[in-house]
C-alpha cells in the first residue's frame, strides 16, 4: 500500500501528468511522469512529496481483476517512491494484459518503464 501523502487524489493533477509528462510504455503498463519544474502552482513545489496515481480501465477485466491489478501495481510502486524527484506526479496505466500477466511480468514493465523515464532524456528525438 502507498503511504497516504503519496496518494494521487485530485483529477488535475491525472490529467496534468498524462497530458503534459514524458510517457514510457511497456506491454501491460504506460507510464506518465511530470517533473516538479513542469507543474504549474502545486503547494509544496519541489519540497512536496511525488504523488503517484492509477488508472486502471474496465478492459483490463471485471471488478475484481481491476481491483487486484491496481493492489498489485500499488504495492510494486512502493519501493520505487524514493527514486521519484519531489514534487513530481506519476501515473501508472494499466493496459487491458495488465489484468492476465504475472505479478514478476507487471514488476519487470513497471521497473523498465519507470528506468526509462528517469534517466536523463537525450538529444537525439523530441
Amino acid at each position: 500500500m502507498l503511504p497516504s501523502g503519496n496518494r494521487m487524489r485530485r483529477r488535475d493533477d491525472f490529467t496534468l501528468a498524462v497530458r503534459r509528462g514524458r510517457r514510457a510504455g511497456r506491454p501491460n503498463v504506460v507510464v506518465h511522469l511530470l517533473h516538479p519544474d513542469e507543474v504549474p502552482d502545486r503547494v509544496g513545489g519541489g519540497t512536496a512529496p511525488p504523488l503517484v496515481g492509477f488508472i486502471v480501465a474496465r478492459t483490463v477485466g471485471n471488478a475484481v481483476v481491476r481491483n487486484t491489478a491496481r493492489r498489485r501495481l500499488r504495492h510494486l510502486m512502493r519501493p520505487h517512491l524514493d527514486r521519484l524527484p519531489a514534487g513530481s506526479l506519476l501515473v501508472v496505466r494499466a493496459n487491458p494484459s495488465a489484468g492476465t500477466a504475472r505479478p514478476d511480468e507487471l514488476a519487470a514493465d513497471l521497473e523498465s518503464a519507470l528506468d526509462r523515464l528517469l534517466r536523463p532524456a537525450s538529444k537525439g528525438r523530441r
